[in-house]
């Protein structure tokens, strides 16, 4: 491809992906596809001679888009969001064409400096107080596979990386069962095992962990030779939106010395309006928290933001410096891939700086605030609803509800057919999970461009296609 085309095609994509956004409110959120469809249209084998690009488009128009989920469609209410403001797009075309490997200083000097400086605007924005220093990782993955190896070396005395594990005391980390399964498999990944994950009770409307039961598990532990690394607390998990109570959570890490990483991917976003900080209470004695820009923020995917308070550990944990990765004569310089698992780095700092200058804090706020409002009024319209019933109240914009089943029909079966049936429809997308043990629909408002008569064209959907179950 020469420059002219490279240009033409640019152009085109570009505005294909306008169109794209202007007309994506008139699909159906889910495609409306059967397993396999798309896999049966692709050649068996790469093509041995060049193909025009006209061909190559018409083939994506044609046999790709039909199989995509839209998650910007308005009225993606399932998940959490992978939102992607259209100045965050805009960004990543110029990350794009720069393609620029940001993992080291002098490999972009801009994209660090940059990230530095974008790190704090949010740690500002997020009411976090001066001494916390972070990293953009590509996912809240990778951040708590992080946390878990900082919490793990540190309990080692640094013996982990060095020796291995073998030997060891057996580690113990501690949750609810409300944190994310990513938690679960940075256990897996750090060599820790899941039978050395500690699952503490929840209580409350909110299933914050038990802070008794909490302590109780961390000296039942050590008298039986175990070693206590750690804790994961989560504020608004996935499946209800559990959150602990953070300040009750630090007090215990500090008593007894254990590193305590915060998992807010989602909910971390609304920290930038003061009136929601109240759900983590204590943030500033955490270790390490991790939220997602490119969930609520508008930030396009991938990009997660980790906060660390001491960033030697963290460093002395991930850090690793052969000579053709040292950075001579600039002394002081930040080399953010030793902040990381990975070595390679995307430059995810330039949309975040376009997306918080071209929408501001407050136009942020405002979006955020407007979905919590929207899905409180949503979640007391449905709790009206004969055979409805609210299963838990809302945690910002997450609540989950359920359909009373008639006489004689299981209740998780009904519910399952009743979320199938609203996204086969295709106006919405919604998605289930388990509460107590019975199944329940889970309904979030998150996506960037959602109105207010998108959820409350949600409450049209869902009672309908629930009257016209059998």
């Amino acid at each position: 491809m020469d420059s002219e085309e490279f240009r033409a095609w640019s152009r085109r994509a570009a505005d294909w992906g306008a169109d794209y956004r202007d007309t994506v409110r008139d699909r159906p959120v889910r495609p409306q596809v059967a397993p396999g469809s798309t896999l049966q249209q692709i050649a068996a084998s790469p093509p041995e001679q060049a193909e025009a690009m006209e061909a190559i488009f018409a083939d994506f128009e044609a046999k790709i888009m039909p199989g995509m989920t839209h998650w910007q469609h308005p009225r993606f209410f399932a998940y959490f969001p992978a939102n992607a403001a259209r100045v965050s797009v805009i960004a990543e075309y110029l990350v794009t064409a720069v393609a620029a490997q940001c993992m080291l200083w002098q490999t972009s000097p801009a994209a660090t400096e940059l990230e530095t400086k974008m790190i704090d605007w949010l740690r500002q924005a997020l009411g976090l107080p001066q001494g916390f220093s972070g990293v953009i990782q590509d996912s809240a993955s990778s951040a708590t596979l992080a946390a878990i190896l900082t919490m793990r070396e540190k309990a080692l005395d640094w013996d982990g990386n060095r020796k291995g594990l073998p030997g060891q005391k057996r580690l113990r980390i501690y949750s609810s069962n409300q944190v994310h399964t990513s938690i679960d498999r940075a256990v897996w990944v750090a060599g820790i095992g899941d039978e050395n994950l500690v699952r503490i009770p929840t209580t409350g409307a909110l299933r914050s962990m038990d802070a008794a039961a909490l302590e109780a598990a961390i000296l039942s532990d050590r008298e039986a030779g175990f070693l206590p690394a750690g804790i994961v607390a989560c504020v608004g998990g996935t499946s209800t939106g559990g959150t602990d109570d953070i300040a009750a959570v630090v007090e215990i890490a500090r008593r007894h010395d254990l590193y305590l990483h915060v998992d807010a991917a989602w909910a971390g976003a609304a920290m930038i309006c003061p009136e929601y900080r109240h759900f983590w209470n204590g943030i500033e004695q955490a270790d390490s928290i991790v939220f997602n820009p490119h969930k609520w923020l508008g930030a396009s995917f991938d990009c997660s933001i980790q906060f660390v308070r001491d960033p030697d550990s963290h460093v002395r944990t991930l850090a690793i410096k052969p000579e053709y990765l040292k950075t001579h004569g600039h002394d002081g310089v930040v080399n953010y891939s030793e902040w990381t698992v990975t070595l390679g780095r995307r430059f995810r700092a330039l949309k975040l700086w376009f997306l918080m200058r071209a929408h501001g804090l407050e136009g942020l706020r405002s979006m955020i605030r407007n979905h919590v409002d929207w899905s409180a009024a949503l979640a007391e319209r449905l709790s009206k609803e004969p055979d409805f019933e609210l299963v838990t109240a809302p945690m910002l914009s997450l609540f989950s509800f359920r359909h009373r089943a008639g006489e004689g029909h299981d209740s998780d079966e009904h519910n399952l057919r009743l979320v199938n049936a609203i996204n086969d429809d295709g106006r919405i997308y919604l998605t289930q999970t388990r509460v107590d043990d019975q199944v329940a629909i889970r309904f979030q408002v998150g996506q960037f461009e959602a109105t207010r008569e998108d959820v409350e064209a949600a409450f049209d959907v869902i009672v309908e296609v629930a009257r016209g179950l059998p």
